[in-house]
């Protein structure tokens, strides 16, 4: 089954310098780890919320505003999709997920339309 990780972490909290670097390379080492163990799918980090558009269609019309859908003190900011067996080996990857420390991982089953 496929889940969708979702990485969600204070921007204003962000490693910054040496700490940055080193969760970089952390996340390097877990994402070659899902890799290897056939679960990767596929994963990336977003840009900040700065550079997030948000569409809503009100009256039939398209309505754009800059920024996130919502405020709030963590932003989405990166996902991975991965196979699992089941819903405790999706949280079990997403608890390795480096920025579980400082933010949160949602775990979300994804629908698959056959």
């Amino acid at each position: 089954m496929q889940y969708l990780l979702l990485i969600y972490q204070n921007e204003a909290q962000s490693p910054t310098g040496a700490d940055r670097e080193k969760m970089f390379q952390e996340y390097g080492v877990f994402t070659q780890s899902i890799i290897q163990g056939g679960q990767f799918k596929a994963g990336d980090a977003l840009q900040g919320t700065s550079a997030a558009t948000t569409v809503r269609v009100r009256d039939g019309k398209p309505v754009v505003t800059d920024g996130p859908f919502a405020e709030t003190r963590e932003a989405l900011i990166g996902y991975y999709l991965v196979d699992a067996k089941d819903l405790d080996e999706a949280t079990a990857i997403a608890a390795r997920i480096p920025s579980a420390r400082i933010g949160s991982i949602e775990v979300r089953p994804v629908l698959v339309y056959k």
